[in-house]
């Protein structure tokens, strides 16, 4: 069964452009959780342009009441994204090679040039109790690697997928996810995804890779929201994912 886990960064966007606490983050978040959603998902940047530090602890004591339930921070731990995973020991630490002052992640890591820095980081989070997993692109050839520095999982970055959905090159662009899937799978890697991932493409990735264990999903799931309402939105792609919605009806 895939999981969905839903970004609240968007949500965390929106309220930040006035100073009334609206939309409340954490109530929605909550919404989100009681249609069914098996997780929350936060990427804090340095920045701060949409999750703050006070979301992200209200957010993990919100998560204390949905046992079973998974708290999923990402981000690039070479700015400020440590002691946030220090305090308030997620289920899983997405480590993400974005830059500060970047617009949304656009790359995974390379771990040629990075996998020193990243071991002994993926110790530490082991070493707490956190799963680790890895933004990736997919690069069959690199799991092995990925499964040597440590980590449990990756994260298929998946907007080259979306980008060519429904285009006659989006074949060969499911192939190379499926493969890369598919070495992640053989080197004893979890398999996760995220980035543009929609109610019209999610369908078509889940079934190409039935392993799949989780998608991270913000900003379409935020922007169908404002037309079905959020409950609503949950169930549609959970859906989505093989996945029976709690109180679909």
């Amino acid at each position: 069964m895939t999981k969905l886990s839903v970004n609240v960064n968007k949500i965390a966007l929106l309220r930040n452009t006035r100073a009334l606490g609206i939309p409340d983050v954490e109530k929605f978040a909550r919404i989100a959780l009681d249609a069914g959603a098996h997780g929350i998902t936060i990427h804090p940047r340095p920045d701060g342009r949409h999750i703050r530090a006070d979301d992200v602890s209200r957010l993990a004591t919100l998560m204390q009441a949905y046992p079973g339930r998974e708290f999923n921070i990402e981000g690039n731990p070479f700015h400020n994204l440590l002691d946030f995973v220090r305090e308030t020991r997620p289920d899983q630490c997405t480590l993400v090679p974005d830059e500060a002052g970047q617009f949304t992640s656009d790359h995974g890591w390379d771990i040629a040039k990075d996998g020193v820095r990243l071991r002994p980081i993926i110790d530490e989070l082991r070493s707490l109790g956190v799963r680790v997993s890895l933004f990736m692109d997919p690069l069959p050839a690199v799991m092995p690697q990925v499964k040597a520095l440590g980590a449990d999982r990756i994260e298929l970055y998946t907007e080259p997928y979306a980008a060519t959905f429904g285009q006659p090159a989006g074949r060969v662009t499911l192939d190379a996810y499926v493969a890369a899937a598919a070495a992640a799978i053989s080197a004893d890697l979890g398999v996760n995804a995220g980035h543009d991932l929609n109610l019209h493409n999610l369908r078509h990735f889940v079934a190409a890779i039935p392993a799949l264990l989780e998608v991270s999903i913000g900003h379409a799931l935020v922007a169908d929201a404002l037309e079905f309402g959020l409950a609503k939105t949950v169930h549609l792609y959970l859906e989505a994912t093989g996945n029976v919605p709690l109180d679909a009806a």
